[in-house]
């Protein structure tokens, strides 16, 4: 079950705390993978590490989400190194927080940018082969912040909700050519951020959560394997929430 063996997948953010979680996750279901980042060094490294771990000839593709330019170019890169692109999944994301009377121009312009356009040219890329190929999946991941909302995070929490809302519209324009596209929203998850926080911190984090503990990126990595399988065929336009029962949606 969930056997993703011949499937290829575009991970953005690839070389980050969940983002190396999802890609190991699809990685060891058999998908073969294009992981993206700004960071080369560190895709480099990771993509040692997951050809070493599980055999796949993956490939590394450096992008700066910021720049336009380069997202365009990361889809047809894609296809032009493996071939096709079965899965999408819009993972990377930056956060410039502040409350909003304080909020800087460019501290909405640069989390909107990242977080949501260029979410969205990725996703208008990659309709085309998928549309062709009669099957895709697109997992964009957001945040429980974007249902919720998070003082001194508007731009962050706005870019997470407009995922949401673009998810859902997509879904419903592709659905008939085979094509899905859902979202995973995690809750608090341990990485190497939250790490360093101090233990009163986490012990109040967790308070709130009433499993009592972050999630870790494997259960992301899980919902997002899910999600691309081809048993997840006839689930779209739908927000996965995986927090820990901090936040609970009907």
């Amino acid at each position: 079950m969930f056997d993703l063996t011949g499937m290829t997948a575009l991970v953005t953010g690839a070389s980050g705390g969940i983002g190396s979680s999802i890609a190991r996750c699809l990685a060891r279901q058999g998908a073969r993978l294009a992981l993206s980042g700004s960071n080369s060094a560190k895709l480099r490294a990771f993509r040692d590490e997951l050809n070493a771990e599980f055999g796949h000839d993956h490939v590394e593709i450096t992008c700066d989400l910021s720049n336009a330019t380069q997202v365009e170019e990361l889809v047809p890169a894609t296809l032009d190194t493996l071939g096709q692109l079965d899965i999408l999944v819009n993972n990377a994301g930056v956060t410039r927080d502040n409350l909003a009377m304080r909020m800087k121009d460019e501290e909405w312009e640069q989390v909107i940018r990242i977080n949501l356009e260029a979410a969205f040219r990725l996703m208008r890329a990659a309709a085309k082969p998928m549309m062709k190929a009669r099957f895709g999946r697109i997992v964009t991941v957001t945040s429980v912040v974007g249902a919720t909302g998070n003082p001194g995070q508007v731009n962050y929490a706005a870019a997470k909700a407009g995922l949401v809302g673009m998810t859902k519209s997509y879904a419903q324009e592709v659905a008939s050519r085979g094509i899905t596209a859902n979202c995973v929203a995690p809750g608090f998850i341990r990485t190497a951020m939250t790490d360093v926080l101090p233990d009163a911190q986490k012990e109040a984090l967790n308070q709130r959560i009433p499993m009592g503990r972050m999630g870790e990126g494997a259960d992301i990595g899980a919902a997002v394997v899910f999600l691309a399988s081809k048993e997840a065929g006839y689930i779209t336009g739908q927000t996965l929430h995986v927090n820990g029962g901090m936040a609970m949606f009907a």
